[in-house]
């Protein structure tokens, strides 16, 4: 499974470059850091974390 912990405290833009750059077919979802999501696994779907100003607080990875 591709994850991405260096983009832990990283601005929600960075985040988005690096991930569109290493997966170009991924739909990203932004998060607060506390929302509730379900649990399903999606191939083409990384979801991004954020809190404070919109700063990466989990780490990003396909599912």
């Amino acid at each position: 499974m591709q994850q991405w912990p260096d983009l832990v405290g990283k601005t929600l833009e960075e985040a988005k470059a690096k991930i569109l750059k290493d997966c170009p077919d991924v739909q990203i979802q932004v998060l607060p850091h506390d929302a509730v999501a379900i649990m399903t696994f999606e191939e083409n779907r990384v979801r991004i974390y954020v809190k404070d100003g919109n700063i990466v607080h989990k780490t990003p990875r396909i599912g």
